[in-house]
């Protein structure tokens, strides 16, 4: 069976209000990864919850694609701002996405190119993108779309933001979207990635992010449970 919708999270807390709204739900373990299929608005969709990093992301997306094959796969959950004029709360969608931490510039490549696809940069559905953005729009949440770096750190500091928006341009940083985003585009599926910030671009990210995470997590089912019906 094809799949309307996939959603992959990282934490329990962004895809458990989704996983208690699935009907007729059925549970099944691949790659130690739970995945629950079911109802959801009118959708058929699988959901699961990843784990943190990217190699974790990767295992899902694959996972999912091949014993599901969703039309279209949904990185919901939160992240760090990297453009200063985000607050914690705004969503950034991605149009794109790139590794920050995929670095083979010694050898003569650009940073964060990805050998033999040769691609620094995965590419979001835009038809979901266009979504996301009137869904926001509708109901006043402050956004952006733009590009997302993810890399296996948790980025803190403001140096670190500034040298990933330096080198790649990008609006915000997480750990999971971008190895979504390259297993989707091998497989030829559709995907976006969603995100709530969690901490500024300026201060503390770790304070930040312990008082605004509950809040984000909100935030991104309500804009991905908006998504799932509409698409």
């Amino acid at each position: 069976m094809a799949y309307d919708i996939g959603v992959i999270g990282a934490m329990e807390g962004e895809v458990a209000a989704l996983i208690s709204r699935l009907s007729d739900r059925e549970e099944r373990l691949v790659s130690g990864i739970r995945f629950y299929s079911g109802s959801l608005l009118g959708k058929s969709c699988v959901i699961c919850k990843c784990g943190i990093g990217k190699v974790f992301a990767a295992i899902a997306a694959e996972a999912m694609i091949l014993n599901f094959a969703p039309r279209i796969v949904v990185n919901t959950g939160v992240g760090g701002a990297i453009d200063k004029e985000l607050k914690p709360l705004d969503i950034v969608f991605a149009s794109e996405l790139c590794q920050h931490d995929m670095d083979t510039s010694p050898l003569g490549d650009p940073k964060g190119l990805v050998s033999g696809i040769n691609r620094i940069f995965f590419e979001a559905d835009e038809r979901a993108v266009g979504l996301l953005s009137a869904i926001a729009a509708e109901r006043g949440i402050g956004y952006k779309v733009g590009r997302i770096a993810s890399g296996d750190r948790f980025i803190a500091t403001g140096d670190e933001k500034s040298r990933i928006s330096h080198d790649f341009g990008a609006l915000a940083c997480e750990m999971e979207g971008a190895s979504i985003a390259q297993v989707a585009f091998v497989n030829g599926t559709p995907f976006a990635v969603v995100r709530a910030i969690s901490d500024s671009a300026d201060g503390d990210a770790s304070m930040d992010y312990m008082e605004f995470l509950p809040k984000a997590e909100e935030i991104s089912t309500e804009l991905t449970l908006a998504l799932i019906e509409r698409y």
